[in-house]
């Protein structure tokens, strides 16, 4: 039988003291928030008829998860970042910011100070001799179709084992990272290889919620980008190589239809041999739009916790 008590005094009373509101100083807005959180906590407890078993499992459960560093994980995988970019994108659409290339997931593994190229990088330090050699390139316009010079291109992927370099050690410096400046023409190209798919660690505590929510915790190929120019907004996305297994049922909710690209197998690419690399090829292209502002905190990224951004920004 479940006991209704969330209306009661004592209950009420309990919330505001938990929110501090009857303390001076503080923050208000983190008070409001708090206390909020709570109150859908203590309604989720009465309305499952919650036991305390099932409540200290997921206390350790949560500790767990920050032991294991998890918690940038299992929050894609819960839609929180898709979430917040379906917000972003109401808050574009009201602004008059909409259209330009759709924004995606930025996931939690960039890595900041990635070497600057001019036009041109070669992205990988030639160790993963398991992968097809991609050439991955593209043009960077504004909304009028023009075409953006210097604009900056700062891409990562992950290697032919879904591993990504500064958290996987084995890999060089940077491997697999790069920014590169668009050229007269807005273009940029690199040379890398083609990334794999990969899903969250087996044993793992954000694979341990996804088992009980009866999801895999998998995704599919892709490769991240930043895109930067003065005078337009600032781009977070992502492009899935369509023919994987998880293009459209990727565990971290980021596939956009407009996003997919078709990889295509070349025999002798005559762009890959101006850069010095002859035989087979698989070239990936992808044009990126921005979108016009003079509002300069739209211009970069958002701020987060990004490893060695504040080594880079020094």
């Amino acid at each position: 039988m479940t006991v209704k008590t969330m209306q009661t005094e004592e209950v009420k009373e309990l919330l505001e003291k938990v929110a501090g509101f009857h303390k001076e100083g503080g923050n208000a807005r983190v008070k409001k928030i708090l206390h909020r959180l709570m109150e859908n906590i203590y309604q989720l407890i009465e309305d499952f008829d919650v036991t305390p078993e099932e409540f200290w499992s997921a206390v350790y459960y949560i500790g767990e998860l920050g032991k294991n560093g998890e918690a940038s994980l299992l929050a894609p995988g819960l839609g929180l970042d898709k979430y917040l970019d379906i917000r972003m994108d109401a808050e574009d659409e009201q602004a008059g910011l909409a259209g330009g290339t759709p924004r995606t997931i930025e996931g939690p593994l960039y890595v900041a100070g990635a070497p600057m190229a001019e036009g041109f990088a070669r992205m990988d330090d030639g160790t993963d001799t398991d992968a097809d050699t991609m050439l991955l390139k593209g043009q960077v316009t504004g909304a009028d179709g023009k075409p953006l010079a210097n604009a900056v291109v700062d891409v990562w992927h992950c290697n032919s084992k879904g591993n990504y370099s500064y958290f996987d050690k084995s890999q060089s410096d940077y491997n697999l990272r790069r920014r590169i400046k668009t050229d007269e023409n807005g273009r940029y190209s690199a040379l890398s290889i083609i990334p794999s798919g990969y899903g969250c660690p087996p044993e793992g505590s954000t694979q341990k919620l996804l088992d009980l929510l009866g999801r895999h915790g998998r995704r599919p190929a892709h490769i991240h980008f930043f895109i930067s120019g003065p005078g337009h907004k600032h781009l977070t996305t992502q492009i899935n190589l369509a023919g994987d297994e998880y293009t459209y049922d990727d565990f971290a909710f980021a596939t956009r239809d407009e996003l997919v690209v078709e990889p295509r197998k070349v025999m002798q690419s005559e762009e890959a041999a101006r850069h010095g690399f002859s035989g087979p090829v698989v070239e990936v292209e992808f044009n990126f739009q921005l979108v016009s502002t003079d509002k300069s905190d739209l211009q970069k990224r958002h701020e987060r916790k990004r490893a060695l951004e504040d080594e880079a920004a020094a």
